[in-house]
């Protein structure tokens, strides 16, 4: 694999001239004119979306059949990633190994800088060694260069691995890697190079946006409810109370008596509220269904509906 740096520069390597004289302005200004550039992050998002929407598909699709996805980056790009997959085991009961975090470096490198990391293709393709047809593959590279990145996508391609570069470079060079190149058009960041400004803010945006589709795609949400939250504090415990509360009109009393029969099982108690059916019943129904509420209600009326 070339491992050549691109010429010329990418986008985020630019001298951004709006932001030149940064430094002679008052602390409010400076504020001002960062948040202006961020709002550029959102935009480049939002063009986008069609884009991304495929790649939620594919994933899903993937996932049901107990693929998993992985995020491989380095610096900003590598913790960001880290950082969604870690989110999404305690906000959706996700089990470990599903949605993994890579970064170039290792553990040390979420806290600070480890030297040459990313440019090691060996580490990369390493890193992607454990992956198969059923897999996806995200790297996440602002400049759409970063050797590690191309590494870990060489070898998950190669492993028949679904292969997505995201990054800030409409020329990306990795892009050859990737069955799908997501370009965010962030352009040169208010400190020139530092793309933990708007080129990080577009790649966790896209990250959130694209996990949390995931996750209601394969039915970790009812509705717009967290109900695969695992209640492990009190605060936690209280949330599963008021969310089967919103989902049920059931009130508080009520909630924590059928929240005590399902042993906390948020989705079985909604279920049973709202199908009409015992809990032995509800975590049937949830057992065929994969675990999605809508579908086991749906499912629970129809056997309803069934009776003479």
């Amino acid at each position: 694999m070339d491992t050549d740096r691109p010429d010329p520069l990418p986008p985020t390597e630019a001298r951004n001239p709006a932001t030149q004289g940064i430094d002679a302005l008052g602390t409010l200004e400076v504020l001002r004119l960062l948040h202006a550039e961020d709002q550029v992050a959102v935009d480049a998002v939002t063009e986008v979306l069609p884009e991304l929407a495929p790649v939620v598909e594919l994933a899903a699709e993937r996932f049901r059949r107990g693929g998993n996805v992985h995020y491989f980056g380095a610096g900003t790009s590598g913790r960001l990633g880290v950082l969604d997959a870690s989110e999404l085991l305690p906000t959706f009961n996700l089990e470990p190994g599903r949605v993994v975090g890579h970064v170039a470096g290792g553990t040390e490198a979420l806290v600070r800088a480890v030297e040459n990391a990313e440019d090691s293709v060996e580490d990369g393709r390493r890193a992607a060694a454990g992956l198969g047809p059923d897999d996806v593959a995200i790297g996440l590279a602002a400049s759409g260069s970063t050797p590690y990145v191309g590494g870990a996508l060489e070898a998950a391609r190669a492993a028949g691995a679904a292969t997505v570069l995201v990054s800030s470079n409409p020329r990306a060079p990795l892009a050859r890697f990737a069955e799908t190149s997501i370009a965010l058009r962030t352009g040169p960041e208010a400190v020139t190079g530092s793309t933990r400004l708007k080129a990080g803010t577009a790649q966790k945006l896209v990250l959130n946006a694209f996990s949390t589709a995931l996750m209601i795609a394969v039915g970790r949400t009812w509705q717009n409810l967290m109900v695969s939250v695992v209640a492990t504090n009190a605060k936690l415990r209280e949330r599963t109370v008021r969310i089967l509360c919103e989902a049920t009109g059931l009130d508080r009393e009520a909630a924590s008596e059928l929240l005590g029969r399902t042993r906390g099982d948020l989705k079985a108690a909604i279920v049973v509220a709202l199908g009409g059916v015992s809990v032995e019943r509800s975590q049937e129904l949830l057992g065929r269904h994969a675990g999605t509420v809508r579908a086991a209600l749906d499912a629970a009326r129809t056997d309803e509906g069934q009776r003479p």
